[in-house]
């Protein structure tokens, strides 16, 4: 039964490019998108699987062609396996704005300088481009605005750096103490996808520091929420690492 065999080996077949896929990309066989892409490639292949192995145990019902059944069932299972939790993580993900560039100033966001030379294409340009993400930002996240410290710029700009360093997916790639400035490269866990971090800290009138951030992700249109999520993530760990003494009411000091 010619439908059975196809929801069989598109079952094989979609296995195999998400195992390539990750594998790839995880063990830096294949560039990391190109893994994505040969993941993304065997979710499709899953559906179309699901649909194939469904009509095939639909055909499969009579006698003639039961020997078929057995092949069309398992087939139908491997594909839906695969395609159901990834259908509802897409899902998830709908809601999350189709951008990839995350900062807590619109107006004056921090901008990378070494990040330029790591891009896929050299010296691409990097600046924010408020009129491209700012509303989206907010309509899907809220704001996001920067956290303010009880320290020097100097003192903020070190335990700054010292909370990225301990990171373990983090590496810092650019250090300016004259702007106060610093640049990362975050590493995703699974796919190792690259994405670019610029942290400046920055005076304010009463001696103490506000500390912005921006994230952009090198590759795809959305993010999933990841560099919303970075942000907001890296400033809780900065707000673990105060000092008893410079803790920071949260109705009084933090920026929302």
């Amino acid at each position: 039964m010619t439908f059975a065999w196809l929801a069989f080996f598109d079952a094989l077949l979609a296995i195999t490019m998400i195992l390539v896929g990750v594998i790839g990309a995880h063990f830096y066989f294949v560039p990391a998108f190109l893994g994505f892409q040969l993941f993304a490639l065997g979710f499709l292949l899953s559906i179309i699987g699901s649909l194939v192995g469904l009509l095939a145990i639909f055909l499969t019902r009579t006698p003639q062609l039961r020997a078929g059944r057995n092949r069309a069932v398992v087939g139908t299972v491997i594909c839906a396996l695969i395609a159901v939790p990834m259908i509802i993580i897409v899902l998830s993900g709908s809601k999350y704005p189709p951008i990839n560039d995350i900062t807590t100033d619109f107006d004056d966001s921090p901008e990378f300088v070494y990040a330029e030379q790591l891009q896929h294409e050299p010296n691409r340009d990097m600046k924010y481009n408020k009129a491209k993400y700012a509303d989206r930002q907010l309509a899907g996240y809220g704001p996001i605005g920067p956290i303010k410290e009880r320290l020097s710029p100097a003192d903020a700009y070190a335990r700054v750096i010292e909370v990225a360093q301990a990171i373990p997916t983090w590496k810092i790639t650019y250090k300016d103490p004259a702007t106060d400035t610093f640049e990362a490269v975050a590493t995703s866990r699974l796919f190792h996808f690259h994405d670019d971090v610029v942290i400046q800290i920055r005076p304010t009138p009463d001696g103490a520091s506000l500390i912005e951030m921006r994230s952009k992700s090198r590759d795809g249109i959305g993010d999933f929420g990841v560099n919303a999520k970075r942000i907001r993530h890296f400033y809780d760990r900065v707000a673990l690492a105060r000092s008893p003494s410079d803790q920071n009411p949260a109705d009084q000091d933090d920026v929302p």
